[in-house]
């Protein structure tokens, strides 16, 4: 029996975050003690994306081992989502399990990943109230989408992010994507890049907000990718994180270690980026 991956979606709101913390309760926290229920064995689950207390999913991928021959290596796959999902809270499910190779890793095997943000702009919806930040007026969308082009490609994140842990020495990114759509009520920014710093996503759709309601400039969004020049600005608001929702992840057919990749991503060509019209989320099996 190998290594067996779950594709797992939830709501975030009653969630401290996806990781481990004491006395709180977290979606991996939650996981762990439902395998650890079903298995009787002592499992530790590992997670594609560390996401925040209050945001959701519908896509995040997570891996455990299996003891050999143990309990958990004689259920079939296709059985592990039907079991769990008896067993977890409502909060949490399970959309898909599967056996896969020990040389994958859901967090170090990640090629990129897809984040959603829902802006509601309509009236008060109780029913949508928990998946979205709700602002009372009109954003100047086209000028949103103007800076959202600004944050594709190679940058220095810094001034996008919340405080570093001092391990913490890298903060150049790659974005193969922003996106920004009107669609009905809500402005919705798709972002897909490799990795992401705590907070950079809701930094990042902070800035484009202030710039939707006319309250920053869109030139200031280069500016604050300018290591020079960013300390002669304000950060961008960080936006709740109940708007936020990791949609997917993607992995390359042929595995491969992130941590033996150069700090710099090398530029992916346009065919590899997926189209956002066409996709529900971009996990892919392996």
């Amino acid at each position: 029996m190998g290594r067996i991956k779950l594709v797992v979606a939830y709501d975030g709101t009653d969630f401290s975050g996806w990781e481990l913390q004491h006395e709180r309760r977290t979606v991996r926290g939650t996981l762990t003690e439902a395998v650890r229920l079903v298995s009787d064995e002592a499992v530790e689950i590992e997670g594609s994306s560390r996401t925040d207390a209050g945001a959701h999913a519908k896509g995040q991928v997570c891996h455990f081992d299996p003891a050999p021959g143990g309990n958990a290596s004689r259920v079939p796959p296709e059985r592990w989502p039907e079991i769990l999902n008896r067993v977890l809270p409502p909060d949490p499910s399970v959309r898909s399990v599967r056996t896969v190779s020990d040389r994958f890793h859901s967090r170090f095997s990640v090629t990129s990943r897809h984040y959603l943000y829902r802006l509601h702009t309509g009236e008060r919806d109780p029913h949508r109230s928990r998946f979205v930040y709700r602002h009372w007026d009109r954003l100047d969308v086209e000028a949103m989408r103007e800076g959202a082009r600004l944050l594709i490609g190679t940058h220095d994140f810094r001034a996008f992010t919340e405080e570093l842990e001092p391990r913490v020495t890298n903060t150049v990114r790659h974005l193969f994507d922003v996106k920004v759509a009107q669609v009905r009520d809500e402005v919705r920014v798709d972002v897909i890049g490799t990795a992401f710093l705590r907070g950079m996503m809701r930094r990042m759709v902070g800035g484009l907000f202030e710039i939707g309601r006319g309250h920053r400039d869109v030139v200031e969004v280069s500016k604050l990718l300018d290591p020079q020049e960013r300390e002669n600005y304000d950060q961008p608001v960080v936006l709740p994180a109940r708007g936020l929702c990791l949609m997917g992840i993607r992995y390359d057919r042929a595995l491969r270690d992130v941590r033996e990749r150069p700090l710099i991503p090398r530029p992916t060509s346009p065919a590899s980026v997926p189209d956002f019209e066409n996709i529900d989320h971009l996990e892919n099996d392996q």
